[in-house]
């Protein structure tokens, strides 16, 4: 079971947060701070889900299982030793899960793009709890 939980929370990092891994206020943190999203919401809210599987595949809670989102059929389809980077974000999801790497986000359990040119309802006059490349996280 904790291989099928570690290969979706790998697929829904390297669908999130692959660009910000190359940025240099991104970088590893970039990826562990979104899995460190994942797993808050595992183990605050049951609203989001009981395991990993069902946390990230929520609909339209992470964009890239999104069936309209251009990453939604590259994540779908990206395998172990296809790409360096997914395979950097298979190791960030099992030492998030197994709980080897601290919360780095301060517990936030919500994130979005600071491009983004409107932010999500949720987000307004919400403190961000953390930054990182060109992610805002929020512990709502």
């Amino acid at each position: 079971m904790k291989e099928l939980e570690i290969d979706v929370v790998a697929r829904t990092i390297f669908g999130e947060a692959r660009g910000e891994y190359y940025r240099p206020d991104g970088g590893i943190s970039a990826l562990i701070s979104v899995a460190n999203v994942m797993r808050n919401r595992l183990e605050g809210s049951k609203r989001f889900g009981k395991t990993y599987q069902e946390v990230c595949r929520k609909p339209y809670q992470f964009s890239c299982w999104n069936p309209r989102d251009p990453n939604a059929h590259l994540v779908a389809r990206i395998q172990k030793g296809e790409d360096r980077l997914f395979d950097i974000c298979l190791k960030v999801a099992e030492n998030v899960i197994h709980g080897a790497w601290p919360d780095i986000t301060s517990g936030a359990n919500h994130y979005h793009a600071s491009w983004m040119n409107t932010y999500p309802a949720w987000a307004m006059g919400v403190v961000p709890s953390y930054r990182c490349g060109q992610h805002i996280f929020y512990k709502l």
